[in-house]
């Protein structure tokens, strides 16, 4: 599984880097960062919710 933006979307309003810090950063330019597209089986439904929580559907999960 992995997890995708769509950077046309995107505002950076890094609720998702509140969520997951550890998958999604912002770079010096306020522009969103994965850190990590591929998401272990582990934490399928948390990044679930991150993905619904994005206020620009920006993000999504490719199965």
């Amino acid at each position: 599984m992995r997890i995708k933006a769509d950077f046309d979307l995107c505002e950076s309003n890094a609720i998702c880097v509140g969520m997951a810090p550890d998958i999604f950063d912002l770079d010096d330019n306020d522009y969103l960062v994965i850190l990590q597209e591929d998401i272990p089986a582990d934490r399928v439904e948390e990044l679930r919710q991150v993905v619904a929580s994005c206020p620009k559907s920006a993000l999504s999960l490719d199965e």
